[in-house]
């Protein structure tokens, strides 16, 4: 299993260049990848200060050389799937093939969709989602996609050149596990990020029985015959952590995402600093 960071990209008043800076210590910490979180507003506050992840991201590519990088999660609704995949793939050739993104349907309170005229009724954006997960995958392949959807649409298009990875960059779906529609969609991609909304804060964590079922559910292995991701998320503050990670990696999960929510700069610092618990 794999240890990462989701690291909060907004809702406190970390400058980006110590943003980008964290994403370095990440790297030199011992940590195997960077995810940032993906708002236009930060859900956290009133118009806190918030960084886009995809040019945090480039930054933090060309300061490192191992780190994987991408999102937890992108809003795809309120995205054009072509823009992003764009977008993403630059970052898969800048750092040397160690982009990915996670996508889902956006948080229902994110002030990012109202405030700009964006869809929140959930039904539209599952549609959106739904229809724009296709269109994605197909783009992050390289290969030409001719899609006539509701909301999407693509002409014999393809975005060159391909991608660093084969056979394309790998693609996550998050949301909450309670949601049937989440295991379908990420059976159709490469990973999933699942959620678990049960507790007062909006999220459990995953015991190593359920990480067990949720591996089950889904595919053994992605297109590129690597393992199907599950990454698991949340805080460290379990006197028992190093063995409930253990526990995790052993049901299956192929990620752990340590949660570094938005603080005092020096605390964030400190949370990369630890590094993971191996």
């Amino acid at each position: 299993m794999r240890h990462g960071l989701e690291i909060a990209c907004g809702g406190g008043t970390l400058t980006v260049a110590e943003l980008v800076a964290l994403g370095e210590l990440a790297e030199r910490a011992g940590w195997d990848g960077v995810f940032l979180e993906d708002y236009l507003v930060h859900h956290a506050g009133d118009d806190p200060p918030t960084w886009d992840p995809w040019l945090v991201l480039a930054a933090i590519a060309g300061r490192t050389e191992r780190v994987r990088l991408g999102t937890a999660v992108t809003a795809l609704p309120r995205r054009r799937p072509a823009k992003l995949a764009r977008e993403v793939l630059t970052l898969d050739h800048l750092s040397g093939g160690r982009a990915g993104v996670a996508v889902g349907v956006g948080d229902s309170g994110d002030r990012g969709l109202a405030a700009f005229g964006e869809p929140t009724d959930l039904k539209t954006r599952a549609a959106m989602l739904d229809e724009g997960l296709d269109l994605l995958v197909g783009l992050l392949g390289g290969e030409p996609i001719t899609h006539h959807g509701v909301h999407y649409r693509a002409e014999g298009v393809a975005l060159r050149p391909p991608p660093v990875q084969s056979p394309r960059v790998p693609v996550w779906v998050g949301g909450s596990t309670q949601a049937k529609a989440v295991l379908r969609r990420a059976a159709r991609a490469d990973g999933i990020v699942p959620y678990k909304l049960t507790d007062t804060d909006g999220w459990s964590d995953f015991t190593p029985e359920e990480v067990a079922g949720l591996v089950a559910a889904l595919p053994a292995r992605r297109a590129d015959g690597q393992p199907f991701d599950v990454a698991v998320g949340g805080r460290r503050r379990r006197p028992d952590e190093r063995a409930y990670l253990a526990q995790l990696a052993a049901a299956g999960a192929t990620w752990w995402l340590e949660y570094v929510p938005a603080a005092a700069p020096a605390a964030m610092r400190a949370a990369v600093l630890r590094g993971p618990l191996r």
